[in-house]
């Protein structure tokens, strides 16, 4: 039908729309939201067993509901008693959105929508079954570890009076980077079968039968009675129909220690010693990924600030208590968002409590790079880059070989040294915020108060497009002041996902990912295409692109302030409101049309400079979803010629304002601006603090110069493992040795440490 949204979601069609933006516009098609799925639960775990409804769209009784995957995978689905739709998500090898489709008759998927896939260490705690004191699993049959273990869950997720415990292991088959490595998750044997459905079991382990016990790496899944042993959905890449569904409840993935073989605990350290040997000797077969991985950031405070390329590790987080069980003597750890380019390979990041980077050559707490990045990367599906699980095979489980389970963490250390940070190169910065000031990468800072729709940055290098939309700042008595603010930023790069991030009429936050509203109700980090995206709980967001580039937005005060941080390649191939990047802010004004103005330009000059970077309707990333913004941007004028602001607002001694606004604002002329324009001391206030975070990011992503690494003589010692510019390190002879060379060495400004080699 021609004004039908079957089959036909997320188009314009010629009398009515299928798109998402139609509801806020009133321009739906009438069977919009029966074809064009809202579902709850939005997301879970990427093992699947998750049971979803679907929310607006009723079925009858006798349908025979199929849903497709991707077109890929198809799953059985149901119809409740009160008429509700539900999928179960299946096994899949990726994360972020997953497009799927329901069919009623078996041969047509007339319904659509999309599924969050999550990283299953991502998941919430809640969503899985709990491995009751997790360090005893997981070091099982070593000495003085044995007894019960315990499993709890909760048992209203499966609607089943008794349920079964299954056994799966994971594996990797095929030649290592090769087009034949394969991901398996494989059913392995059910250890508990038909038992009631509490929430808790406990059982004494024993070594599992066959070559079970071999399977060192797995996860347990609890599901009804009901269903046969094992029984899933398998990922091929052809169309599978699945033998039915099965709801389920996975538990996080671990060392699977409690069912090893029996030679592990009769002697558990040789065991362990073999393994760790056999891992050493298969190292020594791969590529070396060692140096395509970028450099650790030198001082915690660069890692923390550069947020476009490094992110908290969840294992080592300073904001949750530096609980760092893998680098004792850490504060902070963070990886690499993105997985280095050929092999998939992850960096990690290691600090201590004077910031300083922690290398696994002083201390078994350095920071480990990977040969599997923990988050996996694009395009998943295959070795080595599925989520979480090639991790685990490369660089998790070897360690519990090398350095847990025996005393052989010098095999594991020489496989996965730290890199030190001698070309790391911090990215710059450059803001937005408030009565719109700007603070360009070179340091040029000056305020551009026009209304309407503007590029901020755009590069030529990764087609790299940040543009903010102002709106009219207002009294606090509501009537309409001569001053604008950020009400919208959206961006692009290459042909990602577009992410938009806006005050709605309400003043809340959005955040629209390809013109859609996102919900972080249940996750917080999202794999997207071409991009991360993290929001805190109190909204800051986060925009992570796979060049590097970082984008945080966040609201204060009623606007949005804004900073995009770009790494050194970008040096030269920046335009837009905030200027060329390349050190020199002597060309920061340089207009569209590649002519330049004096950086001691009148701010009305800077008005007509800032007007000339206003985007075109052709090259919009916005979203005109309400009567307001199509009128007021998208038919209206991207420059509003007509509307002129205050340049220089008046501080009058008669106003009783001003003596507030001294006090708060003290000499930031930002703060004082925003005061005299908005007659808003809050506004005054976000100002200040938008502009005093800048001046400490920038502060924190200065260079560092590092000389690196600097051994010990052999029978001898060093005084300290701080390698940066002015640090001196003090040699010293064991007893009955004497020390040659220098007895002192300190890091130079060349990068280089002074006198000579010292030994003993």
């Amino acid at each position: 039908a021609q004004d039908s949204c079957a089959h036909q979601c997320g188009e314009q069609l010629a009398t009515c729309s299928c798109q998402v933006t139609c509801q806020s516009l009133g321009i739906c098609c009438p069977d919009y939201k029966d074809f064009c799925l809202q579902i709850s639960p939005y997301s879970g775990t990427l093992m699947g067993g998750k049971d979803f409804l679907i929310n607006n769209t009723a079925f009858s009784a006798s349908s025979v509901l199929k849903c497709s995957f991707k077109r890929q995978i198809i799953t059985s689905g149901y119809v409740d008693k009160d008429g509700k739709a539900h999928c179960i998500s299946p096994l899949l090898y990726e994360t972020g959105f997953i497009p799927f489709e329901i069919s009623t008759d078996g041969s047509t998927f007339p319904y659509s929508g999309t599924w969050l896939s999550v990283h299953h260490s991502k998941v919430s705690d809640g969503e899985k079954c709990t491995l009751v004191n997790e360090t005893k699993w997981q070091y099982y049959g070593t000495p003085n570890t044995g007894g019960n273990l315990t499993l709890t869950w909760t048992h209203q997720t499966l609607a089943a009076t008794q349920v079964n415990i299954e056994v799966w292991g994971y594996q990797e088959t095929g030649d290592s980077y090769s087009e034949n490595w394969m991901a398996e998750w494989k059913y392995l044997y059910t250890l508990a079968r038909e038992i009631p459905n509490t929430g808790k079991y406990s059982f004494i382990p024993v070594p599992a039968e066959g070559n079970y016990s071999t399977w060192d790496f797995g996860i347990l899944r609890i599901i009804p009675s009901k269903y046969l042993d094992g029984q899933r959905q398998i990922y091929f890449l052809f169309l599978f129909f699945s033998p039915s569904n099965i709801p389920s409840i996975w538990s996080s993935e671990h060392a699977l220690a409690w069912h090893l073989e029996k030679d592990s605990r009769n002697d558990p350290n040789a065991w362990a010693t073999a393994k760790c040997l056999e891992w050493d000797r298969k190292e020594e077969l791969l590529p070396n990924f060692l140096k395509e991985i970028i450099d650790c950031p030198c001082t915690l405070a660069q890692a923390r600030a550069d947020t476009g390329r490094f992110h908290t590790d969840y294992g080592c987080d300073i904001e949750k208590g530096s609980v760092c069980t893998y680098h004792p003597g850490a504060v902070h750890c963070v990886r690499a968002i993105q997985a280095s380019p050929q092999y998939g390979a992850g960096q990690q990041c290691c600090y201590d409590s004077t910031g300083t980077q922690i290398l696994t050559h002083d201390s078994t707490g350095g920071s480990t790079p990977d040969r599997g990045h923990d988050w996996g990367s694009p395009p998943f599906l295959k070795p080595p880059r599925i989520p979480g699980f090639s991790h685990w095979l490369y660089d998790v489980i070897s360690f519990y070989y090398c350095c847990l389970w025996s005393d052989n963490c010098d095999f594991y250390m020489k496989r996965r040294p730290s890199s030190d940070c001698r070309t790391y190169r911090p990215p710059r910065a450059a803001s937005a915020f408030g009565d719109p000031h700007f603070l360009t990468f070179d340091g040029l800072n000056f305020t551009f108060n026009g209304l309407g729709e503007y590029t901020l940055v755009e590069s030529d290098l990764t087609s790299l497009r940040v543009q903010g939309r102002t709106q009219q700042a207002h009294f606090p008595n509501g009537t309409g002041a001569q001053g604008t603010g950020l009400s919208a930023v959206a961006m692009q790069e290459n042909n990602t996902d577009v992410i938009e991030v806006r005050y709605s009429e309400d003043l809340s936050l959005q955040v629209l990912l390809n013109k859609r509203v996102l919900s972080f109700s249940e996750q917080t980090w999202m794999d997207l295409k071409g991009l991360y995206l993290y929001s805190t709980p109190d909204q800051n967001i986060t925009v992570m692109f796979s060049s590097g580039s970082g984008v945080e937005i966040r609201g204060s005060g009623g606007f949005l302030t804004l900073t995009v941080l770009l790494p050194e390649m970008f040096m030269n191939h920046t335009w837009g409101l905030f200027g060329v990047m390349n050190g020199n802010p002597e060309d920061d004004y340089t207009f569209k049309n590649k002519t330049t103005m004096s950086v001691h330009a009148s701010p009305q000059q800077v008005f007509e400079f800032g007007a000339s970077w206003a985007i075109e309707n052709g090259t919009s990333l916005f979203t005109y979803d309400t009567e307001f913004l199509l009128n007021s941007f998208f038919y209206g004028e991207k420059h509003n010629a007509s509307f002129v602001p205050v340049f220089s607002p008046y501080e009058d001694p008669a106003d009783p304002l001003v003596e507030e606004m001294v006090s708060r604002c003290g000499s930031d002329p930002f703060c004082r601006f925003d005061v005299l324009t908005t007659r808003s001391l809050q506004v005054g206030s976000s100002t200040r603090l938008s502009h005093q975070n800048h001046k400490l990011l920038v502060e924190h992503l200065e260079p560092v110069i590092s000389c690196g690494w600097l051994e010990h003589p052999t029978n001898g010692r060093k005084n300290d493992t701080n390698y940066l510019l002015g640090s001196t390190i003090n040699f010293t002879c064991n007893e009955g040795y004497e020390l040659t060379g220098s007895q002192e060495r300190t890091c130079q400004v060349s990068g280089d440490w002074s006198g000579d080699t010292p030994q003993c």
